[in-house]
């Protein structure tokens, strides 16, 4: 049985669903579900958040940091970074989904 305070932490390390084409087409084909998910998150802690959310089993967990990218940011052209992030790839059992409609993706 999990406590508040475990479902909690859950949901504050996956911060949302990556909703592209590219994604929402290996979600239907390969059962694989992309995730932002908090940097200091591992493979471990994601498999048991996802599986705790959305009670479902996870087979496989990929994840990877994307670098932040240098942007203008005035007519001066001055620039910035944008944030780095991390993503994770879920792999789903055979038969599983996730319905990120319902998630607010």
């Amino acid at each position: 049985m999990l406590r508040n305070d475990d479902l909690n932490r859950y949901r504050s390390m996956i911060l949302r669903p990556v909703v592209t084409e590219k994604s929402m087409r290996e979600s239907e084909t390969e059962r694989k579900y992309t995730f932002l998910v908090h940097p200091s998150a591992n493979k471990i802690d994601i498999r048991r958040a996802i599986e705790a959310l959305f009670s479902v089993t996870v087979t496989g967990v990929n994840t990877m940091r994307v670098a932040g990218k240098q942007r203008r940011r005035s007519y001066r052209h001055r620039t910035g970074r944008t944030a780095e992030r991390k993503k994770a790839i879920v792999t789903l059992a055979e038969g599983e989904t996730i319905d990120l409609v319902a998630m607010g993706g």
